[in-house]
């Protein structure tokens, strides 16, 4: 069975920076629903499309098609402290609002003097990355996915 919009994949993949080093992996298979429902990287699941099991893709990403490009307006700098104590160190992670009122996922990358630094980027946001994988499964998805619009993660 070929890729096509509305199939799951079954994909055994690995992310890595242009150093070569490992951002993330799977090592069991993970299940995407395909067919624009953002669950994958749009070139990823385009790569995707009309492959077979068994069949592998390279996709190169530049920033926009990955993380994004660096946004500065995601950094913060707040007081030290309004974060409980126990919980403030160097990556440490905290929700917020990014400009917009959208909720956000910020890390701490310093504290000095009283203050601490928050960065609302992704940790790969403005770099080209290298997405490999190997198409493991395909099949229909079914109705309830397609109603969820992503895949059960157990599902043979």
């Amino acid at each position: 069975m070929k890729i096509d919009k509305n199939t799951v994949v079954s994909l055994r993949y690995e992310l890595k920076d242009t150093d070569g080093n490992v951002l993330d992996s799977s090592t069991d298979p993970v299940n995407y629903l395909l067919g624009g429902y953002h669950n994958i990287f749009p070139k990823v699941e385009e790569a995707l499309m009309g492959k077979n099991k068994g069949d592998a893709v390279m996709v190169d990403l530049q920033p926009e098609d990955a993380f994004g490009d660096y946004d500065e307006a995601l950094l913060q700098i707040e007081p030290s402290d309004v974060f409980p104590v126990e919980a403030l160190k160097i990556g440490a992670q905290f929700e917020g609002e990014d400009p917009t009122g959208d909720v956000i996922l910020y890390t701490v990358t310093d504290i000095a003097d009283g203050k601490v630094v928050l960065d609302g980027n992704h940790p790969a946001a403005g770099e080209r990355l290298v997405f490999s994988g190997q198409v493991m499964n395909v099949r229909v998805a079914s109705k309830e996915e397609l109603t969820m619009e992503h895949a059960q993660r157990y599902r043979h």
